[in-house]
């Protein structure tokens, strides 16, 4: 008889042969940086996330790094807002002059990765340049590139465009190698479905658009074999690294785009993954830390090298425990 409980009968043989190992070096926490001075504001929709200024951001980084998270990735949050999304590329908005603080106090101790789009930033609130209310894909190419080149010349080590525009990696990666930065690594969020999981963050960045939707140019949640031809063009353009965005709903696309490029590939748990554990947890319909130890490996199974996530401190936590890893 095959007696496969040999290898479950206790804890120590049950993680020397885990096959799934998780890193705290894998992930990256997103943070919201809002323009003002003195914010902490708590995002209703988020349990447990804020909004900073980045003159108090200096308090959530040393949060991050007593639980071994050194990697960021940062959203703006703009004071004014207009239909080029001018405070997207200024390069005294919101997202650079959080960048420099960072660097000024921590150096290359943090990790910096920066989201390149425009739905924080416009009127309008779609992620491109709009003609005759439709967003103009080859129009934004050179504003994403010029969003990019900011972050970049203000410190970020790795840009990562989610806006999902035709041949917008090809677009920033020419132009910062013409400006000298053949060597930052783009993550491009190269299959990114239009998803009901992105509610909370929404209300968390004030970015839903204000007409219509996104379906134009985010994918189609129906689509599996789409992710592999937009994740194949994303590699040939130049992106270093391809992400999937959601996560939990998504686990077939990861494996798949794991399994046809040799690129890393980052998976997203987005805000709404995020929200669902954490309001059931404090309802009392399910253990939060449990759910989460639990949906955090399934993204990492599936084939995901690194994670964006809300969780990423308690999941380090769970790590150094040894409750997954």
């Amino acid at each position: 008889m095959n007696r496969g409980r040999r290898t479950r009968r206790n804890d120590n043989v049950r993680r020397m042969v885990r096959e799934t190992r998780l890193s705290k070096d894998s992930l990256i926490y997103p943070l919201f940086l809002e323009e003002g001075s003195d914010i902490k504001a708590h995002i209703d929709a988020m349990p447990g996330q804020y909004r900073y200024s980045p003159d108090r951001v200096h308090e959530i980084i040393d949060k991050c790094l007593d639980h071994g998270i050194n990697k960021v990735i940062l959203f703006g949050i703009p004071a004014c807002k207009d239909s080029v999304g001018t405070q997207a590329y200024d390069e005294d908005a919101i997202v650079q002059s959080g960048i420099r603080k960072i660097k000024e106090e921590y150096g290359d101790e943090i990790y910096i990765v920066t989201d390149v789009c425009m739905c924080e930033y416009t009127d309008h609130g779609h992620c491109g340049i709009l003609k005759d209310k439709e967003v103009d894909n080859d129009l934004t190419l050179p504003y994403l590139a010029k969003i990019a080149l900011s972050h970049v010349e203000a410190g970020a080590d790795m840009v990562a465009p989610s806006d999902m525009m035709d041949g917008r990696i090809e677009k920033i990666r020419r132009t910062l190698d013409e400006a000298g930065y053949s060597n930052i690594p783009i993550m491009s969020y190269a299959a990114k479905y239009a998803s009901a999981f992105y509610g909370p963050f929404r209300d968390a960045a004030g970015s839903a658009p204000s007409f219509g939707d996104r379906r134009a140019y985010q994918m189609d949640y129906h689509n599996r074999r789409e992710a592999i031809k937009e994740s194949l063009f994303d590699a040939a353009e130049g992106a270093d690294i391809l992400m999937v965005k959601p996560a939990l709903s998504y686990l077939d696309i990861i494996r798949d785009v794991k399994d046809r490029t040799n690129l890393p590939v980052a998976a997203y748990s987005v805000s709404g993954e995020y929200s669902m554990i954490k309001n059931a947890g404090k309802a009392g319909l399910l253990d939060e830390y449990k759910t989460m130890c639990e949906s955090t490996v399934s993204i990492y199974r599936a084939g995901a090298d690194i994670l964006l996530t809300y969780y990423a401190m308690e999941i380090a936590d769970a790590i150094q425990k040894g409750d997954i890893g």
